[in-house]
């Protein structure tokens, strides 16, 4: 069989410099790192995990856990991407826990990642409320990110997007286009996103001084369905309006079906802006201008906070993430630009 020492004298380093490069500490130099790992290939030397595992105190993987819930779409799609990429760069395994349908379940699912011996855990939960996961923190013995929440005891530990002013802008923006009457698709009342996003498009209306009118104000669950329904429901009451925000990308895409089976054209009739930025959006007809949330730059900034804690380092309060507007083809002037 094999060994360390083998693969250390094919190398020409010591044993103990294979086991750095192994374990992927960063002051091994370049050259050293690449005559290790070819030596490693030439060789077909597979590291006794358990050995290593148990001498470096770490299992080289990353938990993550979601409710089922955002299984079905593409932003859980685009998460589980970015997570997979950037853990597989830092040389570590990403395991999947289901925090299925509620508070205990989300609980126990970061309960079993941290029993898997996971070096550091990534939540996304939807039913755990914050002072719930203020307190879980200190009890834990792994340290734990959340994305898409702020704490307020450790919002070290969290990675969160601006949704309150992003949609604060993008309305500003539709109002500048020379529009009043603004319909707004909510998402799920207890969701943190469905929230700051109603507050951001309440806080925009309010600032310029227009009505939110009740007829104009729709309910949604993040679906393409429910986005269908809630622009049939808005058509059925027979309001003025000019423009629609949907909460996401899924529920701007059925209502643009309902809004073509009613002979209605986008954005000729009625200009239609939502959030996410998902693939799909520059490809429908017409393209979706849709807020670019910063996923990608929400997982790194995570990872970086992790291993920023694994070494032993203090971490501060990483800032709001603000997205970017994406100008596509669905908007257009309002009757009073």
């Amino acid at each position: 069989m094999i060994t360390m020492l083998d693969v250390a004298q094919r190398a020409g380093v010591s044993k103990a410099t294979v086991s750095r490069v192994l374990a992927g500490h960063s002051y091994v130099s370049k050259t050293v790192r690449d005559k290790v790992m070819q030596a490693v290939d030439e060789m077909g030397y597979r590291p006794n995990l358990v050995a290593r595992n148990l001498a470096t105190n770490r299992s080289h993987s990353i938990g993550l856990m979601v409710p089922n819930t955002l299984y079905h779409g593409p932003f859980f799609s685009e998460l589980m991407f970015q997570v997979a990429t950037l853990t597989e760069q830092l040389g570590s395994q990403l395991v999947l826990a289901d925090g299925k349908h509620s508070a205990q379940q989300e609980r126990d699912a970061i309960h079993f990642l941290i029993d898997s011996r996971c070096d550091a855990v990534i939540i996304y939960p939807r039913y755990l409320s914050v002072e719930e996961i203020d307190q879980l923190i200190p009890t834990l013995s792994k340290p734990l990110i959340i994305l898409n929440r702020r704490l307020k005891k450790f919002p070290q530990y969290s990675v969160c997007a601006d949704h309150e002013k992003d949609t604060f802008d993008a309305v500003n923006y539709l109002i500048r286009r020379g529009h009043r009457d603004i319909a707004f698709i909510k998402g799920m009342g207890s969701s943190h996103t469905g929230l700051s996003r109603l507050k951001g498009f309440q806080a925009a209306m309010t600032q310029n001084n227009l009505p939110m009118a009740p007829a104009l104000m729709l309910d949604g669950s993040w679906t393409m369905e429910s986005g269908k329904q809630a622009a049939e429901e808005l058509l059925a009451r027979n309001v003025t309006f000019s423009a629609i925000v949907a909460s996401n990308d899924d529920m701007a895409i059925g209502a643009a079906s309902a809004l073509y089976n009613a002979g209605k054209r986008i954005p000729q009739d009625v200009s239609l802006l939502s959030f996410d930025d998902i693939p799909i959006a520059s490809y429908t007809i017409p393209a979706l201008t849709s807020v670019h949330v910063p996923m990608a730059e929400m997982v790194a900034s995570a990872l970086a906070q992790l291993t920023k804690m694994l070494d032993g380092e203090e971490v501060s309060a990483l800032s709001l993430m603000c997205g970017e507007l994406i100008h596509r083809q669905s908007v257009g002037d309002g009757p009073y630009g």
